[in-house]
């Protein structure tokens, strides 16, 4: 299994670029999350894991670059968005599943692991999510399921250090992750950036 996508940072860039210039003229009846920052370490875990064909990568609100990565072709995606489906992509072709709503793929993600794994089928399962949703219930449920029956999942957490404007650490109430230095890490590959785009949006019109 092989990453066919070739994309580089600023390819990603000039997406995400070009979908805000669209938001910008009210065009777009739906929510759109943007993100800038994260480009280099995304496009190093689809190559370090040779994130292919046979794989399913599931996403939340924030998923363009996931899309893309995975393969589904540019205007494509950008068809879709346009049909306001940005926070919500979805294109079982091409294995990709993505859902607005916090928390609400994780079960599902361990689910398609354990239906590879039971069927002894091809592919493994990688969700994205970020730093706060990672403090969900779900995701801690979702883990230790993955973990305890050695399921062919992978948990990538990209923690910008915010839940949409609320400091994460303060949150926290510490400065790592809860899953630091446990058995958990295993199932999990976490990542610090910035994101340089408001948390939704352009961030002039309305924040949630």
């Amino acid at each position: 299994m092989s990453n066919k996508t070739k994309l580089t940072k600023q390819d990603l860039q000039d997406f995400e670029q070009e979908i805000a210039d669209i938001f910008a003229t009210g065009i777009l009846r739906a929510p759109v999350h943007l993100r800038k920052g994260r480009e280099e370490q995304l496009i190093h875990i689809f190559e370090e894991h040779g994130i292919g064909d046979d794989d399913y990568v599931y996403g939340f609100w924030d998923s363009h670059e996931l899309a893309l990565l995975k393969g589904v072709p540019r205007q494509e995606l950008k068809d879709s968005i346009l049909a306001g489906n940005s926070i919500a992509l979805c294109f079982p072709e091409y294995k990709v599943l993505c859902s607005g709503i916090v928390g609400s793929l994780m079960g599902t993600a361990v689910g398609t692991a354990w239906s590879l794994k039971d069927k002894g089928a091809k592919g493994r399962v990688f969700l994205f999510c970020g730093d706060m949703s990672s403090e969900t219930g779900i995701f801690h449920e979702a883990v230790k399921y993955a973990v305890n029956f050695d399921l062919p999942v992978v948990f990538v957490v990209g923690d910008n250090g915010l839940s949409v404007m609320t400091d994460t650490r303060t949150t926290w109430g510490s400065k790592d992750p809860w899953f630091k230095d446990t058995k958990f890490e295993e199932k999990i590959i976490y990542f610090q950036y910035k994101n340089e785009w408001p948390h939704s949006g352009l961030g002039w019109k309305i924040k949630f």
